[in-house]
């Protein structure tokens, strides 16, 4: 099972590699997904919808 994901971290890291990385926000949503274990932000936001909408850990 993976961990619960940490937002806060995700979207500070997303944003430090877009802005001093210079990555397209897409890209540095993806980079802050893989660090917090995730194939893509693809699988990090479902993995939250999931959870948002059956209020337990998938």
């Amino acid at each position: 099972m993976r961990p619960v994901p940490d937002i806060d971290a995700f979207e500070e890291r997303a944003a430090i590699a877009e802005h001093d990385g210079g990555l397209s926000r897409s890209r540095a949503e993806d980079l802050a997904a893989r660090a917090q274990g995730f194939r893509d932000a693809e699988a990090y936001w479902q993995w939250l919808a999931d959870y948002v909408v059956s209020r337990k850990v998938p």
